[in-house]
């Protein structure tokens, strides 16, 4: 619990706690909800629960004042009773029960039969947008939340000059259904360098052989591949590209809220379900128009029908984004 001074004695500050213990496009697209809970409780000491490695994009918010190390659905650890905890991780029932086993004096979560602690929330709508939806729990929770509020500053450190203005291609992403074939990336990469825009190639931990290879097949030299290391690096990166190419995955969050113009490759889930802001032209979304499952051992049939075609096409149009969106964004 934190503390403040009054009348010379040191008094405990009541905590929220948040729930998100999930990947880095989760944490972006909460992001709107987390300001709207630091608006609406600025004398609550917030906490957010989350894996440890997205901690310091956590704080980058500006929303949170401390961060619970947490895997999905794990049992939390946090010293004392909160006074309010608010479930941004899922529908429950299980996400419900790690938050009430710390026995907080106030649950915001969706309503779910199997908790009764959750009657009387908000219910839960599987064809809504992500960030939408957990701004809906708070506003109808009384907690007034603005969707818009996706941007990020780009976090302070060096960049490469190779990566400034660059078309930043990452191939990777969280799921085989979301994998698009890497021949298709290099051929993209080598229509990008064609047309005369530098590349440069990146990859999360874990995702290093397939960023190598696909500069390997490029012909990207190894000074522009940039794989595994810390969010705030790949943050960087991308703040820094002059564009990005990417599956639906952490990147394309981290584009919108760093306000780089994207090409996004939707499949097996619809871009109106996790999608940039549709008002947002220097963010495309491409999208077959056939959703599949997203948890296939394979890539999505509705992924693999956007062709290489495609994406350089969407990337020879794509515009800049207005000053004020990268002002916002800084």
């Amino acid at each position: 619990m934190g503390r403040a001074a009054r009348g010379g004695r040191a008094v405990s500050r009541p905590s929220l706690l948040v729930l998100r213990a999930l990947g880095l496009g989760d944490l972006l697209t909460a992001v709107p909800a987390l300001r709207a809970l630091a608006a609406a409780f600025p004398g609550h000491r917030r906490v957010l629960a989350l894996p440890a490695p997205l901690a310091p994009l956590a704080r980058l918010t500006g929303a949170v004042d401390a961060v619970l190390p947490a895997a999905p659905l794990a049992p939390l650890r946090l010293a004392g009773r909160p006074d309010v905890a608010v479930n941004l991780h899922g529908r429950g029932p299980e996400s419900h029960r790690v938050l009430l086993a710390l026995r907080p004096r106030r649950l915001v979560a969706f309503a779910t039969a199997a908790v009764p602690e959750s009657a009387g929330g908000p219910a839960w709508r599987a064809d809504e947008h992500e960030v939408r939806r957990w701004c809906r729990l708070l506003a109808e929770s009384g907690i007034p939340a603005d969707a818009a509020r996706l941007a990020l500053p780009a976090p302070p450190g060096p960049v490469p000059d190779d990566v400034r203005g660059a078309t930043l291609v990452h191939p990777g992403a969280g799921a085989p259904a979301r994998l698009w074939p890497l021949e298709r990336w290099a051929a993209v990469a080598r229509a990008e360098m064609a047309a005369g825009r530098p590349v440069v190639v990146t990859g999360g931990p874990g995702e290093e052989a397939r960023a190598g290879a696909l500069a390997a097949a490029a012909g990207v030299p190894a000074r522009g591949i940039f794989a595994g290391g810390d969010v705030l690096r790949l943050a960087r990166l991308v703040a820094a590209a002059g564009r990005v190419v990417c599956a639906d995955t952490g990147v394309a969050h981290l584009a919108t809220a760093l306000g780089t113009p994207s090409v996004v490759l939707f499949g097996p889930v619809s871009p109106a379900l996790w999608g940039p802001p549709p008002d947002r032209p220097w963010h495309r979304a491409l999208w077959a128009g056939r959703s599949g499952e997203p948890n296939a051992a394979r890539p999505d049939p509705g992924l693999l029908g956007l062709g290489v075609a495609d994406v350089v096409a969407a990337l020879a149009t794509l515009p800049a984004a207005p000053a004020r969106a990268l002002e916002a964004a800084a």
